[in-house]
């Protein structure tokens, strides 16, 4: 009895002791930070802001961008933003980028400067003022031949003529 309990607790003991391995962490890892008070789940390629403020809102890309892994130009491109599409803003970070997802998700995908997305209801407001004016064309002076020596202009200000 007593050799059947030695071997039971030797038993127990090697299982106890085992650990299972550390899983390996790839840049496809589901990974989660909590950041201010907020959960926020990215991909372990996207290094975790060190300030966030929720915003939770629909914003459209402005032109075609890089989507970085920390909030800084320094950062690994890890994706692109396309030119019109929509995307969640989970909140604005360090350095006024935006942590952005995609749309109607809450996985965070990285990072991309302020200027690159504006707000979904401002977005045609915004193309419309960034579109160049017309510019106004000159307006042309009449002159006309006095004689064979000079000539005569109008001005179109004031409508007066001036002779050289």
């Amino acid at each position: 009895m007593k050799l059947r309990n030695l071997l039971a607790l030797l038993v127990v003991t090697s299982i106890v002791g085992c650990k299972a391995p550390a899983p390996t962490m790839t840049d496809d890892t589901i990974v989660t930070s909590v950041v201010n008070g907020v959960t926020l789940t990215h991909r372990y390629a996207v290094a975790a802001p060190g300030e966030f403020t929720p915003v939770n809102a629909d914003y459209r890309a402005m032109y075609a961008g890089s989507i970085l892994s920390k909030p800084d130009f320094g950062g690994k491109v890890i994706g692109q933003l396309e030119n019109g599409q929509t995307y969640t803003v989970l909140g604005q970070v360090e350095h006024s980028w935006l942590a952005v997802a995609e749309k109607d998700k809450q996985i965070m995908v990285g990072y991309v400067p302020m200027r690159a997305l504006v707000k979904s209801e401002l977005y045609a407001q915004t193309l419309k003022k960034d579109r160049p004016r017309p510019r106004k064309a000159a307006k042309k002076t009449t002159c006309v031949a006095v004689d064979d020596a000079s000539k005569a202009c109008q001005n179109a200000n004031s409508g007066t003529w001036i002779i050289d």
